[in-house]
């Protein structure tokens, strides 16, 4: 005898008896058996898509039964499929947690692999586990760990997986995959507030004001309306990210001038930032050794000292910036001395081509493995701001001098190195046309809703 919907109703029938432990394929197979079937199961899953209005009561309809032979036995194997399928979760590691604590809220319910976890040195990798880092599960319907994947380092891949019914654990290096990220913002109050906003990377804010910090003073030229566009590389790992890869283009109106700096590798290998027009974004020297900073006291030829009190010259430009802040060299060179010298405190001399040579004084510390006899590229991190010497406070005392004569380097002309070879000229011009195009887009794009792509 069949049963319409009404009458499981009416004896009161739990939707847990008919929709009970299992999985969903599990459950459809129960309620399918035999070679004939009712339209029992639409029924059922159609009212949990209607609500009504409270305090009122629905409305009595005439039910009729309908019956109708399904021909079952081709659906049968999708379902068996479907039910061995293990399903994959993630679960994000809180502070406190343990890897017990991760599992069993993705639902494990293995004692057997739990015990391998706890027992096998080749699972001690799991308890590195730092707040924040995701853990990748895959359990079947029983709850039984199926697989496992947790990214120890940028280089260390660890996973697990159940082969005829034992578990392996086994840690290797995984592949990476760059993709591509564009963002666009607009200053309101600071350069990295207007990044923060866009959803945009601090290393990436910094590498993208030291490619513009020949053409725009990130400390006194910025004004509220300034607005951007950046294009930069992501490194993913497993699908998470590791690591923020190079600007690859940048374009910045500061002021209602434009400023732009596209990354170009030519074919014999050289690479560098060049504008539209294929310029040298690179200066001979940088205008300030530091990425953000102040100028605390100028360059003089009678500055009253701050601690004796009498007007002498003041040889150099001062940068107030916090102790520990990098300091990077102003151009290619060759290190001439590092070490104490009496009011400058720890000094780094640099050496470089027309008898020039750069001063950093009132270091805190010295870069690691730095030598007299160095060869450092520009940019690279030499030092960091101290308060040594003859100092009032924290700041980089950067001297500019040439034939060992001062010069005042914030109001000298730095010549730019060389631009794009004619030869390349028209392959930078294809390349450039690409990179406006996800420049634009990220303007017309919100920030939230800014997809990474390959």
């Amino acid at each position: 005898m069949q049963k319409t919907t009404d009458d499981i109703l009416a004896e009161g029938a739990p939707f847990g008896a008919m929709f009970g432990a299992g999985s969903f394929a599990q459950r459809v197979r129960g309620l399918i058996s035999g070679p004939r079937a009712v339209v029992l199961i639409l029924g059922l899953t159609g009212m949990a898509a209607f609500g009504f209005v409270p305090g009122s009561a629905p409305e009595k309809h005439p039910t009729t039964t309908l019956e109708q032979t399904l021909l079952l036995p081709a659906a049968l194997p999708l379902l068996d499929a479907l039910s061995d399928q293990p399903y994959w979760r993630e679960e994000r590691v809180a502070r406190g947690d343990t890897i017990g604590n991760v599992l069993a809220r993705a639902g494990m319910r293995d004692p057997q692999a739990m015990t391998f976890l706890l027992s096998d040195a080749e699972a001690r990798p799991l308890y590195k586990l730092r707040p924040g880092r995701a853990l990748r599960i895959a359990l079947d319907g029983d709850g039984q760990l199926q697989a496992l994947r947790f990214l120890i380092s940028e280089i260390e891949l660890f996973t697990i997986t159940r082969k005829s019914g034992a578990l392996q654990a086994e840690t290797t290096i995984p592949e990476r995959e760059v993709r591509r990220e564009q963002r666009a913002g607009e200053i309101q109050s600071s350069l990295f507030g207007a990044a923060d906003a866009a959803g945009i990377p601090d290393s990436v804010t910094v590498e993208m004001a030291n490619v513009l910090s020949g053409e725009i003073d990130f400390y006194h030229d910025l004004r509220r309306g300034d607005h951007f566009a950046v294009l930069y590389e992501r490194v993913y790992v497993d699908g998470e990210i590791v690591n923020n890869g190079r600007v690859l283009a940048v374009e910045f109106t500061n002021g209602n001038i434009e400023h732009s700096a596209y990354w170009w590798q030519s074919p014999d290998g050289k690479s560098g930032y060049y504008n539209a027009k294929g310029e040298s974004n690179r200066k001979a020297f940088l205008r300030t050794p530091l990425a953000f900073s102040r100028v605390s006291s100028n360059f003089s030829s009678a500055r009253l000292h701050p601690l004796f009190k009498t007007k002498r010259p003041h040889t150099g430009t001062d940068f107030a910036a916090p102790i520990g802040t990098p300091v990077h060299a102003a151009s290619d060179g060759t290190v001439e001395f590092v070490g104490s010298q009496g009011g400058y405190g720890n000094l780094v001399i640099l050496r470089h081509a027309g008898r020039i040579t750069t001063y950093y004084g009132h270091l805190s510390r010295f870069a690691s493995g730095l030598r007299k006899g160095n060869r450092v590229m520009q940019g690279d991190v030499i030092a960091y701001v101290g308060q040594t010497g003859w100092a009032t406070g924290p700041h980089l005392h950067y001297e500019f001098r040439v034939a060992n004569a001062p010069q005042n380097p914030l109001k000298m002309v730095m010549p730019p190195t060389a631009p794009i070879a004619a030869k390349d000229r028209k392959a930078f011009a294809d390349s450039v046309v690409s990179l406006k195009e996800s420049l634009q887009m990220a303007r017309k794009t919100p920030a939230e809703k800014v997809a990474s792509f390959n």
